[in-house]
């Protein structure tokens, strides 16, 4: 790539985060909780942050929602989703769809005595959707295209099967954070992995804080056990191209802390997209850092649910 594209990109990234973090804010981050998050900065750290929220979130048996664990969607050990579906509720519901993420070689769609992602799940249920919450197989045993094959195994299994619990297999909606939206990315831009070539299974996606044009991103460990030593098919891997020809109606998300390649990937995917006249709905979440974002679902801080909500019920 010339010097020349790549400060383009970078100063169209720039642009982006200026533009957004001015963007209309749904709720605000309760004052306490800011400071903490700011005081943990713009770093990734799950335990810290999960310190945090994890008192804020009811414990199982959750109230209202019918919860079936561990179904499987293929034949790897991981390969297996949890659905929730609200009690009392007529059909058929909208499909919502959690892809976590771990930076490709950790995470799972639920941790011992943890209430993430059950979160979303319970959003999901509160929010009359029928949630869907999976995990897949990881890198470095299972490196790229695994991930997305599984994503496309997920999409398979609910266009089948969620009718069975009150699901509406045409209006599902997938959200992937961090390297769970690089999967659902990758998935987006395959259209050999989708039901039919003109039918992506989806009618919208949520990517929140991924990666999608490697040839951009600082590859640590768990981009390069799942991409490969060889960054002369980094360009080939990014679904950065796939993505913008893919057609979904689009949300794309990111924390004000977010780590800065996270905030550049967002912004060079806006910009993309808007270059190609398909401007995506875009929402930064202010105070927010990479995990607090996640862990503040179905918590009084209704930033990032409600523009996830206005996004799908904005999805015709």
């Amino acid at each position: 790539m010339s010097s020349l594209k790549f400060a383009l990109r970078i100063l169209i990234a720039s642009a982006f985060a200026a533009i957004t973090l001015a963007a209309p804010v749904h709720a605000q981050m309760p004052q306490d909780i800011a400071a903490k998050v700011k005081e943990i900065g713009r770093v990734i750290d799950p335990p810290k942050t999960a310190a945090i929220y994890a008192p804020l979130h009811p414990k199982e048996p959750y109230e209202g929602v019918k919860v079936t664990r561990d179904v499987k969607y293929g034949p790897d050990a991981r390969n297996a989703l949890d659905v929730f579906v609200p009690e009392n509720a007529s059909g058929p519901l909208p499909v919502f769809v959690f892809i976590h993420g771990g930076g490709f070689v950790a995470g799972n769609k639920r941790g011992p005595d943890s209430p993430f992602y059950d979160n979303f799940m319970l959003f999901a249920a509160k929010n009359g959707m029928v949630g869907v919450n999976a995990t897949y197989r990881l890198a470095p045993a299972n490196p790229w295209p695994a991930a997305p094959q599984d994503m496309a195994a997920v999409v398979k299994w609910v266009r089948e099967n969620i009718a069975q619990h009150g699901g509406d297999p045409e209006r599902v909606f997938v959200n992937g954070s961090s390297a769970g939206g690089a999967i659902l990315g990758a998935y987006l831009a395959d259209k050999k992995l989708w039901p039919s070539p003109t039918n992506s299974g989806i009618k919208g996606a949520i990517l929140m804080a991924g990666v999608y044009d490697f040839t951009l991103f600082e590859n640590g460990k768990g981009e390069i056990a799942y991409l490969g030593g060889d960054q002369s098919k980094y360009d080939e891997r990014s679904p950065l191209k796939g993505i913008l020809t893919s057609g979904v109606p689009i949300l794309v998300v990111h924390a004000e802390l977010d780590p800065p390649g996270q905030v550049k990937q967002a912004g060079i995917l806006y910009a993309n997209l808007c270059n190609k006249n398909v401007c995506p709905k875009r929402l930064v979440l202010p105070s927010h850092s990479h995990m607090s974002t996640v862990y503040a679902v179905n918590t009084d801080d209704k930033q990032l649910e409600n523009g996830m909500i206005e996004f799908i019920k904005g999805v015709k």
